[in-house]
């Protein structure tokens, strides 16, 4: 062991995972662990890749990813952004996850820190350690039943060794939403700083506000301003197993990025990212029902839960998930655990989130109403004997 890498030696295990190897073998398993719907990907996306592999096309391609997509990425954001977006700006990559260990690679030495907001998605400060640097976690604060991030918190946080800030909203797994006073905030403490930021902003439309997606960077940086933004087709269009994302950076870097992608996968195949391609042109209406489940599942949870007299839920801002206590449960890993053994439903222990996400359990209501009324009912029938 001690011949292995430190952070290869250093890399925690999975909290989640764990829940997902104690469900083995249960009988009416309802996972609500993952981040993931329980909707398979739709036939026009499959039926694309299945014409592109009838093309015969299983051979190496661009390592920015095909030109088709690349275009299609540029109009897809500037539907959503109301402004114009070159496809230089784009990059595919081999997943979301990918995505961001890329960009850590990027912008980062090792011994360098990047700023990490906390509870937060465990795989974002792991690709950071694995690669060397280091994680600094900000703790965002309780308030009024939700959550709430500091800039005086940030900014006390910036050592000479910060490389950047990581920055997910709306968030996984509080459901916090920066507003566009904090994003401006941000930006201009990178900039005076000069940090790089690397913005995760993949629930952007899973956002329960007055408009049709949270804030973002893209609302006020500029085109050259130091921010790399990562992204999936994960969420939007049931595609978690199809492991393609993107990466959207200042072109100037275009060529470090493409270097990256050359010496860890040499590119994303051209069969996946033609199915990408009819994600963005034809999955206007099946991103649309998408949103509109996780806004049911969303409502479903929240007042079913509260009904138990012993959880405390405040509505997420964003994003899919449910990031709850209960009254008496300070070990969530051992109540997550006896949870699906006992009764086969499976959520994952708010330790598996790093500093702050202890007491707290995250459920993913990105699922058919059916399950989520049934998973209410176990959970809240089996509280009193916990």
């Amino acid at each position: 062991m001690q011949r292995l890498s430190t952070g290869a030696r250093n890399t925690p295990e999975s909290g989640i995972i764990e829940i997902f190897n104690a469900a083995s073998g249960h009988e009416a398993l309802i996972p609500l662990w993952a981040g993931e719907g329980d909707l398979p990907t739709p036939d026009f996306i499959n039926r694309a890749v299945k014409a592109s592999l009838d093309r015969g096309e299983t051979f190496y391609t661009y390592q920015r990813g095909i030109p088709e997509l690349r275009e299609a990425l540029a109009v897809y954001h500037g539907e959503i952004y109301g402004r114009p977006f070159s496809p230089e700006r784009f990059f595919v990559t081999g997943s979301g996850m990918q995505a961001i260990q890329l960009a850590v690679q990027a912008i980062s030495d090792a011994g360098q820190e990047i700023i990490v907001p906390s509870p937060s998605w465990p795989n974002i400060s792991a690709s950071v350690e694995i690669h060397g640097a280091k994680s600094v976690f900000v703790p965002m604060r309780e308030a009024n039943g939700g959550w709430e991030l500091h800039l005086e918190d940030v900014e006390a946080a910036i050592t000479p060794q910060t490389a950047a800030i990581f920055l997910n909203s709306p968030s996984n797994p509080t459901g916090w939403v920066a507003d566009l006073d904090l994003l401006r905030a941000c930006l201009d403490l990178a900039r005076q700083h000069g940090l790089w930021i690397i913005a995760d902003e993949i629930y952007a439309l899973y956002y329960y506000g007055n408009t049709a997606r949270s804030p973002s960077f893209y609302d006020i940086a500029e085109d050259d301003d130091q921010i790399i933004f990562v992204n999936s087709f994960s969420k939007n269009w049931a595609m978690t197993g199809w492991r393609v994302g993107w990466m959207s950076a200042p072109p100037a870097i275009g060529q470090v990025i493409e270097n990256l992608v050359q010496y860890s996968t040499s590119g994303v195949p051209a069969f996946l990212q033609h199915g990408a391609l009819a994600a963005l042109s034809e999955g206007r209406e099946f991103l649309e029902s998408q949103i509109a489940r996780a806004r049911d599942g969303r409502s479903v949870v929240v007042s079913g839960l509260r009904e138990s007299g012993r959880i405390s839920v405040a509505p997420p801002e964003g994003a899919f998930y449910l990031f709850f206590s209960v009254d008496g449960v300070d070990d969530t890993r051992r109540f997550a655990l006896d949870l699906v053994r006992q009764t086969g439903v499976g959520l994952a222990p708010g330790t598996a989130f790093g500093p702050g996400g202890e007491r707290f359990l995250r459920l993913c209501y990105a699922r058919k109403r059916a399950h989520l009324e049934e998973a209410v009912r176990r959970i809240n029938a089996w509280l009193p004997a916990f």
